[in-house]
């Protein structure tokens, strides 16, 4: 299934940990209100169980919004809540494996971080690619930053949609300016926001203009 680089643009990835007094799905419509274009939801210590059923009510919500859900590196859960997406790392199931899994209708995001690894996922069927990290994140504490030059590389190296990741907010997202990416995955920036809704629209303008001027 390809997949339509406008719903890259700003590509929301869910973190439990800045919930505090907001529920997950509160979090989650008021970003989809600011105008987030694609939501990944992501759970680390869920049960499967668990997982499934928050991912239907986060399913729906996204459908209200008319916007794509991604589950992250749980098959079965994409598959049993109807998700539009799945993504996984290098480090989880192959890419071939999933396609043959999923089929052709679920959109399948891979993470990359050199034009090889890009090349490779895409031959093996990725419909989108996650670059980064492309500055320091408490997200992922061991993911090596990458330069804006493998960032070019990667994006003029595929023909599917490019979504960079990793410690961007609206102060650094405008580095990535030139560069072909086709939108920016955001976790703190969005969730640990006490205004969800304003900052994403504040980031939404960030991105369109950082992918609108490509020189």
């Amino acid at each position: 299934m390809k997949c339509d680089k406008k719903y890259m643009l700003l590509y929301a990835v869910t973190d439990r940990a800045w919930t505090k007094e907001k529920s997950l799905y509160q979090q989650v419509e008021e970003a989809l209100k600011g105008g987030v274009t694609c939501v990944q939801l992501r759970e680390k210590n869920l049960s499967d169980e668990e997982f499934l059923q928050e991912a239907i009510e986060i399913k729906s919500l996204c459908r209200k919004y008319n916007v794509p859900l991604f589950i992250n590196d749980n098959v079965s859960v994409a598959l049993k809540c109807g998700a539009d997406g799945i993504h996984v790392g290098q480090d989880d199931m192959a890419v071939s494996e999933v396609r043959s899994i999923v089929g052709e209708n679920m959109m399948i995001g891979v993470s990359a971080h050199s034009v090889e690894e890009a090349l490779e996922a895409v031959k093996n069927g990725a419909d989108c690619l996650g670059v980064g990290a492309m500055f320091a994140t408490s997200t992922k504490t061991d993911a090596n930053v990458l330069s804006w030059q493998t960032l070019y590389d990667i994006c003029h190296a595929v023909d599917v949609p490019v979504v960079a990741i990793g410690g961007l907010n609206k102060d650094n997202i405008p580095s990535l300016t030139g560069s072909g990416v086709d939108g920016v995955a955001l976790v703190s920036a969005i969730f640990a926001s006490k205004d969800i809704e304003g900052e994403c629209r504040l980031l939404l303008e960030t991105v369109q203009n950082t992918v609108n001027n490509r020189v």
